[in-house]
Order: C-alpha cells, then structure tokens, then sequence
C-alpha cells in the first residue's frame, strides 16, 4: 500500500520527529514574531500529522506523494493562521486546515466538471467554515456560513454537494465477520420492472433447490425490492447474516442455471 512506504516526497517517514506540545507553544510564539527558522522547526515538526491525515485518503488511488506535499502546503497555512492566543491545541485546528486543502486539491482534478460559479460557491463557503471553526471552536452552521459570504442558504447547499466526491455503490459501509454490507445494499427500488426475473423458469427451478430461508430473502430481496436492513429486520436476524445468505443462493442459483 501507498501509505505504508517508508519514504514519501524524498521524505523518509520512520525518522520524522514530533514535538511537545510545549513545544509547539514556543516554536509558534517565534513564528508569530517572524523567526523563519522556528517556522522550519515546525513545519518539519508536524509532518507526521501530514501524514496521518493523507491516510484517510488512501482508498482513492491517488499519488501519495502529491497528496503529502499538499496536505504541507494545508499544514503551512495552519501555522500562519493559528492564533496563539486561543486555549487551542494546535493540531485541533491544523487537522481541518490539511484535510480541506486537500480535498480541494482533489476536487480540482475531478474528472466531474462543476461551473465556475457553483466551484467558487463552494470555495468561498468551505472558507468561511474554515474561518468559523477558528472562531467558536465548533462546527458552524449552514446557515451561518451563508451569513458569512452573503449567499442564500439553498445556494450554499447546492454548492456544497455539487463538490461532493461521488460513492461507487460498491462502497462498503459495514463490516461484520469479515462479511462486508455495501451501498447498494441500503437501496431499493420503488419502480419494480413488470417482467420480474423471478417470473423466468429456469429460475423459479433454481428457487425450489434453495432452503426456505434462502428463497425468502431472495424474493423480498430482488421481487420485493426490499433492503437488506428490511429484511433483516422482518426475519429478525443481522443484515450482514441476511447479506451472507444471499450471496450463497445467489451462487447456488448460477450453477442451476
């Protein structure tokens, strides 16, 4: 894996040093005084910070590298705008700083293409967020970011999910047992097709070599339309034991066929 390399930017990451808090203090006390070598120091100092934040970002495939040196350019702007006078941990607030400049870098090489206006809508809102956060030390409103940059409140949410990456619906989004529950199985469909693929023979024969339970899940599943949460719940077992299930007669089902 990517993240698991020792060295990253020319950077070898087993030897990175980290700082006191203490530390921190001082070396951003002398930064706010203009000590370009304090600066350094706490660049350098933090970049172990960088590097635990571009792990988030590691299932998307993009270059490592490129994420590091932007999520420092995140990191650079943190120790310029960091207030010293603000009883704040440091990293409290450098963390959001590194994952929106990150995110933004991503956003930019999207293959999606978003207009201009609705792009700058958004820069200008997550700005904004960003400028609130340093303020109240919590997460501020949409309706406060919309005060801020003088747009309406509908036109900041457009915005805000039009720069959404998007969710392969393969994405998982649980585990259990080492059975993994994606995205497409929280969806159901409200507009079953009238030839439903149950109505198949060769189909409704496979059916019948299933176990009751087995042929259950797979009616309200697919003729049904029902999520596996539903059906979970209908039955009373788990949703990762209903998605286990299901992927077993649905195999049992190819080899009849």
């Amino acid at each position: 894996m990517y993240y698991n390399k020792v060295e990253i930017c020319g950077v070898n990451t087993s030897q990175l040093k980290t700082l006191t808090d203490e530390e921190k203090r001082d070396l951003l006390k002398k930064t706010k005084e203009g000590d370009e070598d304090a600066r350094q120091r706490l660049v350098h100092g933090n970049l172990r910070l960088v590097l635990s934040v571009i792990q988030r970002f590691s299932n998307r495939h993009d270059d490592m590298d490129d994420l590091f040196q932007v999520g420092c350019i995140g990191l650079i702007k943190a120790i310029d705008n960091f207030n010293i006078d603000l009883d704040v941990k440091f990293s409290t607030y450098a963390v959001p700083m590194i994952i929106g400049e990150i995110r933004r870098y991503l956003r930019d090489n999207n293959a999606i293409r978003i207009s201009r206006s609705v792009r700058d809508t958004a820069y200008r809102a997550l700005q904004a967020r960003e400028a609130l956060l340093a303020e109240k030390q919590s997460e501020p409103t949409v309706d406060e970011i919309a005060a801020r940059i003088g747009e309406k409140k509908e036109n900041v949410m457009r915005a805000m999910e039009a720069i959404v990456d998007p969710i392969s619906l393969y994405e998982p989004v649980y585990s259990e047992n080492g059975d993994s529950i994606y995205l497409m199985d929280q969806l159901s469909d409200s507009n079953p097709s009238d030839e439903a693929w149950l109505e198949n023979i060769a189909l409704k024969e496979a059916m019948k070599k299933l176990s009751e339970r087995e042929r259950k899940i797979i009616n309200m599943r697919f003729y049904k339309n029902k999520t596996q949460m539903e059906i979970a719940q209908e039955i009373g077992i788990s949703q990762a034991q209903v998605s286990r299930l299901e992927k077993v007669a649905l195999e049992r089902i190819r080899k009849q066929i």
